[in-house]
């Protein structure tokens, strides 16, 4: 019989509510695989396998009295430090918030739980969840499991790296420049990022978040398959009014064309060889399928994600500069202040005028994606960086930079981004990314399983 904690979330919930393995059962094999795998890769760095067991036995007790457990029903999933979990630490890397141990949970976390998830861990990020690369002062270091010589990622590299080796079905994720989508293209796995509005989620160890991240903070799910990204979007999209952005949409909005384009290297973006092979490969996995694929110019990414740096940067300045200095953790710093040399802090008429092209800029592309309701485009220009990269020099700095082009300019507009898995070079994951338009998950899903039908990488691993 397959080990419990290589099968996927569907598997695994499937297996629990017919009752042929109990959620304890599926519960336990996740944490001994925990045990075994995570020493090599520092993906999960708060664990609590009482707790976790204790919620499997609640599970186990609600279908024994013949009560809808959710369709997660005994699902090992992973959630990162930066959310929320009543009786935890929300660290978001830092030693400053070691001891900021929330009381509620965070909405997306309290979805997970409802839908009958089991948290069997806290996933590590970089300080401040600033970076593309996962290392900070109290958590330590996470790295890839495919070759530890690369970035797992991040912010999320924790989640991507702990589904990627088989540490949970479903590793919950938060995205406001690629901090989702990153990680799964670095650890070869699958990563969504929803819409705005779509994934209620809010902290409440913190103060609300300013305009920069109520336009373009989210939530999604990392998963190993297609079908378990749209199992965990769903679970956690459930309403919650306590995030006031949240919206009810209907998850299936019905049937679109066939029809994708292929924007290569948008705005002139120098993508590496192997990266464009991926992209043409992926374009030519849907015209196999039947779809129509057309190798156009896309609407702007670098406005976008100049003006994303305006907002974010914006809140940060307000309200984190502080608190970088008194961390002191050398790499936010580095980041910190690389990023403030490239935006110059606005004042309220350029912050109004980065909000009026925001408006401009998603009407660009709502249109340009009822067109087309697909975008494949790149993921990052490169192949993943080697770790640390991004802090080895400024110039380095400003190379990771103009490649994650894509992974920066689409939070902007609101839109979804789906990082799908399709490929090794060598021991290198590579992969494309699917752009669609408002809350059109849906889309997205289904061109995604047409591309990950024709091949992935193998998952899980073990840690190279």
């Amino acid at each position: 019989m397959t080990e419990l904690w290589r099968l996927s979330a569907g598997e695994q919930a499937a297996l629990v509510r017919k009752r042929e393995a109990s959620a304890t059962e599926v519960t336990q094999a996740a944490l001994d695989r925990l045990a075994a795998v995570n020493p090599a890769i520092n993906a999960v760095v708060d664990e609590f396998p009482d707790e976790a067991l204790a919620d499997a036995a609640r599970i186990d007790a609600a279908l024994a009295r013949g009560d809808d457990a959710g369709p997660l029903a005994g699902v090992p999933v992973t959630v990162k430090v930066n959310v929320d979990q009543a009786g935890h630490a929300t660290t978001n890397g830092l030693v400053l918030q070691r001891d900021l141990v929330a009381e509620a949970d965070n909405p997306v976390v309290a979805n997970l739980k409802k839908a009958g998830a089991i948290i069997i861990g806290r996933t590590n990020t970089p300080a401040f969840s600033l970076r593309w690369f996962t290392r900070n002062n109290l958590h330590g270091h996470t790295r890839n499991p495919r070759d530890p010589g690369l970035t797992p990622g991040g912010s999320s590299g924790g989640a991507a790296a702990a589904v990627t080796t088989g540490i949970g079905a479903i590793g919950h994720g938060t995205d406001i420049g690629g901090s989702v989508r990153y990680p799964a293209y670095a650890c070869g796995v699958h990563g969504l990022r929803p819409t705005l509005g779509r994934i209620p989620a809010v902290n409440f160890t913190a103060a609300d978040r300013h305009i920069g991240g109520q336009f373009m903070a989210v939530s999604g799910p990392i998963a190993r398959t297609i079908d378990d990204l749209r199992l965990g979007l769903a679970a956690m999209a459930a309403e919650d009014l306590r995030d006031p952005l949240w919206t009810p949409v209907p998850l299936d909005l019905g049937d679109a064309p066939k029809r994708a384009a292929l924007c290569v290297a948008p705005e002139g973006l120098a993508v590496v060889p192997e990266v464009e092979a991926a992209l043409r490969d992926g374009a030519q996995r849907l015209r196999d399928a039947g779809w129509t694929v057309e190798e156009v110019d896309c609407p702007p990414f670098r406005e976008p994600a100049r003006l994303q740096a305006v907002l974010w940067l914006a809140e940060f300045r307000r309200g984190a500069v502080k608190a970088v200095y008194e961390e002191a953790e050398p790499d936010a710093v580095f980041v910190y202040e690389q990023m403030a040399a490239l935006c110059p802090e606005p004042d309220l008429n350029g912050l109004m005028d980065a909000l009026q092209m925001r408006v401009t800029l998603t009407r660009q592309w709502q249109l340009f994606l009822r067109e087309y309701p697909v975008l494949i485009s790149p993921v990052s220009a490169e192949l993943p960086f080697a770790d640390q990269l991004d802090v080895s020099s400024p110039e380095a700095f400003a190379r990771v930079m103009e490649a994650q082009l894509t992974q920066v300019g689409l939070p902007l507009m609101g839109l979804p981004g789906l990082t799908v898995s399709t490929g090794l070079v060598g021991r290198t994951p590579v992969g494309v990314q699917l752009i669609a338009g408002r809350y059109r998950e849906d889309l997205l899903f289904k061109a995604g399983c047409v591309i990950e039908a024709a091949g992935v990488p193998e998952s899980p691993i073990d840690p190279s």
